[in-house]
């Protein structure tokens, strides 16, 4: 059994993930602003309360959750903020309200967790292929793309600081997933993939892939580029 935390869980990949690391046995840490859809479940191995990790004392929160968990062996950095909007008229507080989700909470949560992670724990952040350097981009997403490579970027650094005590850290630059995060900012659009499948391949990734990557961006995409 794996003790593990996952943010952005009330909807969505984070919702599915949720799901099916309980059912595998493992014990989970759901982390949404929105806590009911996990209540709802009934899942006994499954702890969730309201949490904005863009709110400092909520950090609190999460501390205390974990107090008696010997460690953290999973840390899945999922919640994310999506706006569509032209550049122009992307305002500051546009790029603050994206940045404080997508870049600033997954480095405060992931500072707050590792003291408990073990040396063959793993961090896994989740990235767009948006935010790929090379990869194809669209009119929109000024503050969404760029967030999401200033994790693949951290996630570089995390490895290389912590390459000799642990624990590994991996992002995964997913394509479209048929998320309501998606239909909101691309209403119609009909991705390739349902959050499930896409869930499935997170989880067997977070429980397998340190073994063979630490500081890797894996693209996670049906198309090319």
């Amino acid at each position: 059994m794996k003790n593990i935390i996952i943010t952005g869980t009330s909807r969505g990949i984070g919702y599915e993930l949720v799901k099916q690391f309980a059912n595998d046995g493992h014990r989970v840490l759901a982390l949404s602003r929105n806590e009911q859809p996990i209540q709802d479940l009934g899942l006994e191995n499954v702890s969730c309360f309201p949490c904005d990790l863009t709110e400092p004392q909520d950090y609190k929160k999460v501390a205390t959750a974990i107090t008696d968990w010997e460690s953290v062996d999973i840390l899945i950095n999922n919640a994310g903020a999506l706006l569509n909007k032209s550049f122009l008229e992307t305002t500051t507080e546009d790029f603050e309200m994206v940045y404080k989700v997508n870049v600033f909470a997954v480095a405060e949560l992931t500072r707050l967790v590792l003291p408990k992670m073990p040396k063959n724990g793993h961090v896994v952040t989740i990235s767009s292929m948006g935010g790929v350097q090379g990869s194809m981009k669209f009119p929109g997403l000024s503050a969404y793309s760029s967030s999401k490579g200033a994790v693949i970027t951290l996630t570089e650094l995390w490895a290389e600081e912590f390459k000799e005590k642990g624990p590994s850290f991996n992002v995964l630059a997913i394509g479209a997933v048929q998320t309501e995060m998606l239909e909101e900012a691309f209403p119609g659009y009909q991705a390739p993939l349902q959050p499930s499948e896409m869930g499935n391949y997170i989880k067997n990734f977070s429980l397998t892939g340190h073994q063979f990557y630490n500081g890797k961006l894996l693209q996670v995409s049906s198309s090319t580029p």
